[in-house]
């Protein structure tokens, strides 16, 4: 899918360890390059606040993809997202230019950089599916039946993981393969399936804690509970399963749904200080992720991560 002779490059790590701040700089810093955002939920228009994403101004000066693409009641995927960001780095090549990914999604991210296969989906079945391991016991007999039917499934999914355990179901009710025979997984870590170097950025897991309580107060101040009451004041139908996931959005939801009018101080307090620890658990999480990936090389700051931004112009030359 690459032009020859292009290489592209990845800058990957937990929120906000500064990867997009970063990645400006270095794009704003060259002439041939576009910044692909590998984020979930930045693709969503109206989502301004909660998810971080580069401002006006910025997208501006350096050419974005990947951000304001689909509407709030869109359901978004993995797969939805491996197809739009390929068409997006073809696109940047047939221009003679180059990709900047940029991303703390870890499924999206190897979605992109690898050979990961996606099966097809059926939501009324997958409704189906849901609803039976939703009765008392429907779980396990659930779990039960994927381990007779693709034990290599059933060893890599937690047996209390509802969600992959129905999806591994519904591909073998679909295809009438095995879901483990799907592609070679998230777990191996072969050759690239574009030609690109990637980057981890890697800061103290206390300077990214400080960043976190930082951005939560930012967000509070830029006033994410009026961006959420804005997109559900024709009812909260108006945001998709997809993007009421969105750490932010889905707690400041539970606040609203709960008759929170913005009167009483503890209910959104409360709100913001599941923001916080929800975000340093996804931080943890992420580490955790890309720290399996051999094929990352770590860039490291003790404080400050725009630090950074000329050692990556050199390893992205050299």
């Amino acid at each position: 899918m690459s032009a020859p002779g292009v290489t592209h490059l990845a800058l990957v790590g937990p929120s906000a360890s500064g990867k997009s701040a970063l990645a400006f700089d270095a794009a704003r810093a060259l002439e041939d390059v576009e910044i692909v955002s590998m984020d979930s939920m930045q693709v969503y228009r109206r989502l301004d606040i909660g998810t971080a994403k580069p401002t006006i101004a910025e997208r501006a000066a350096v050419r974005h993809h990947l951000v304001d693409i689909v509407d709030p009641w869109e359901e978004w995927s993995v797969a939805r997202f491996q197809a739009a960001a390929r068409a997006a780095v073809v696109d940047i090549e047939a221009r003679g230019r180059r990709a900047l990914l940029v991303g703390g999604t870890g499924l999206y991210v190897q979605a992109l950089l690898d050979d990961l296969r996606f099966p097809p989906e059926d939501r009324e079945l997958r409704a189906q599916l849901e609803a039976r391991t939703a009765e008392p016991g429907g779980l396990e007999l659930a779990f039960a039946q994927l381990v007779r039917a693709d034990p290599v499934a059933a060893s890599r999914i937690e047996p209390g993981n509802a969600r992959r355990i129905v999806r591994a179901l519904e591909v073998l009710e679909l295809t009438g393969q095995p879901f483990s025979s799907t592609g070679p997984g998230i777990g191996h870590y072969g050759p690239h399936a574009l030609p690109v170097r990637v980057f981890g950025l890697w800061l103290p897991r206390t300077v990214v804690n400080r960043r976190i309580s930082e951005r939560v107060l930012a967000m509070r101040a830029q006033g994410l509970v009026d961006e959420v009451r804005g997109l559900v004041e024709n009812g909260a139908a108006c945001l998709s399963r997809t993007a009421r996931q969105a750490i932010g959005y889905k707690e400041v939801l539970a606040y609203l749904e709960g008759g929170g009018n913005g009167d009483a101080t503890a209910p959104i307090d409360h709100a913001f200080s599941l923001i916080e620890r929800r975000t340093r658990a996804l931080a943890r999480r992420q580490r955790m992720w890309f720290r399996r990936d051999p094929r990352i090389t770590w860039i490291g700051a003790a404080e400050n991560p725009a630090v950074l931004a000329g050692a990556l112009l050199q390893a992205w030359r050299a």
